[in-house]
C-alpha cells in the first residue's frame, strides 16, 4: 500500500470525531503508512483548542513524521515559482508539503484540493 501523507485538514476532522477520518486514519495506521509532515504539526499545535492537546499529540505520535531537507526545501521553491508563473498562488506550506510528498512517493490525503494543483499527488479519502 502506498504512504499517504495526512494534510492538516483531514487531521482535524479526525480529531473532532468526523466518521471519514476515523475510518481512513485506522486503514492507515492498521499498514504503517500513515504520515505528517512537520509543517502539519506546527499548523495543528498552532490552532489547537486548549483541551485537544492530548489528542493531537496522540496522533501525531501515531503517524510517522516527514522532516523538511534541503532536497525538499529546493522542489517546494520550484513548485511555488512553476505555479506563480501560471497565475496560481499557493502557500509556503502546501508547497512544501507537495514538496515532500514528490520527494518521497507519498500521496496527499486532503479535502483541500484545490491547495494542489497536480492532482496526481491527491489521494481523497
Amino acid at each position: 500500500m502506498q504512504n499517504v501523507l495526512v494534510d492538516t485538514d483531514i487531521t482535524i476532522d479526525y480529531l473532532r470525531g468526523i466518521q471519514y477520518a476515523n475510518a481512513f486514519m485506522d486503514s492507515l495506521w492498521e499498514t504503517n503508512t500513515a504520515y505528517l509532515s512537520i509543517l502539519s504539526v506546527y499548523e495543528l499545535y498552532a490552532g489547537m483548542r486548549d483541551d485537544e492537546k492530548e489528542d493531537t499529540e496522540n496522533f501525531i505520535n501515531a503517524c510517522n513524521i516527514e522532516t523538511i531537507t534541503l532536497v525538499i526545501a529546493s522542489k517546494g521553491g520550484e513548485l511555488y515559482r512553476q505555479n506563480r508563473t501560471k497565475g496560481v498562488t499557493l502557500t509556503s506550506i502546501d508547497c512544501l508539503v507537495a514538496a515532500t510528498a514528490i520527494v518521497n512517493g507519498h500521496k496527499i490525503a486532503t479535502r483541500n484540493v484545490s491547495h494542489y494543483p497536480d492532482k496526481k499527488l491527491l489521494k481523497i479519502p
